[in-house]
């Protein structure tokens, strides 16, 4: 595989779970990056472990301080000359009811995991139609195309990043900028740990589907693959009963609905 040497790649999220995993795998096809979270203590390690740490530069940025992003994304193209691939992967779950859930939190965690994304995609696409080619990656969850319980304000904002990057996707398509929209599954990351609750507080413990999910050198590889393929949505996790939902929700939609309710996170 040596389709990404020498391209530049900007992974937000680099400090951890799938954003360190997929920093891990560039690096190591000999891609020039550009990590960006808001630790950056953790994007130095993760720097530091990469196989090329000299082809890596660091940008912070905090995804909720939607201000900054214009000059964060003109920092980020000027690091190496311009952008190859933009990886949007920060973000934020969420684990309660929607009886229980306020609405701080919902605004929280769709600033966070939908209109950041279209913030950093807005102004890097004029970049990209000007060199007509570049290709958004965006790490959305199968919980982007179902509804199962605790997940209200998580799955909303996973909806909406299909519904926007499927129109960006139709709309410069002649402009050679690739969108390919990914769903991961269960993935061993700290996700849960970091999930907001109710009040906005963290739940702070994990979970037992998270733990036995797939590992995220793992899921790397398999976003790397999807990527080279410029597929235009690819499901990321081990094959079980989410994939099987998702090819049930498309073809007996209403027998997925039924069964949701059984299907709370564990």
């Amino acid at each position: 595989m040596n389709s990404f040497q020498n391209k530049v790649i900007w992974i937000t999220g680099a400090s951890s779970g799938i954003g360190e995993a997929l920093a891990y795998a560039f690096s190591a096809e000999g891609a020039l990056l550009i990590l960006s979270s808001r630790r950056v203590e953790e994007l130095e390690r993760v720097k530091k472990t990469c196989a090329h740490p000299e082809q890596i530069k660091i940008i912070p940025l905090d995804l909720l301080n939607t201000s900054l992003l214009e000059g964060r994304t003109a920092e980020a193209i000027a690091a190496f000359g311009h952008i190859d691939i933009m990886v949007h992967n920060g973000g934020i779950s969420q684990r309660s009811l929607v009886i229980e859930t306020g609405m701080d939190v919902h605004r929280q965690v769709m600033e966070l995991d939908y209109f950041s994304y279209v913030a950093l995609t807005r102004f890097l696409l004029p970049h990209f139609a000007t060199r007509r080619s570049g290709h958004f990656v965006v790490v959305s969850s199968v919980m982007g195309k179902l509804g199962t319980p605790m997940r209200s304000a998580y799955a909303a904002a996973k909806h909406a990043l299909h519904g926007f990057f499927d129109c960006l996707r139709a709309e410069v398509a002649a402009l050679n900028i690739k969108v390919t929209l990914l769903t991961p599954v269960y993935i061993r990351t700290n996700i849960s740990l970091n999930a907001v609750t109710k009040d906005g507080t963290k739940l702070g413990t994990p979970t037992e589907n998270i733990e036995k999910g797939l590992a995220p050198d793992r899921a790397a590889g398999q976003i790397l693959n999807a990527i080279l393929q410029s597929k235009y949505e690819s499901y990321i996790g081990k094959f079980g009963m989410e994939r099987i939902a998702l090819w049930m929700n498309r073809f007996f939609p209403g027998f997925v609905i039924r069964q949701a309710s059984k299907f709370a996170p564990k």
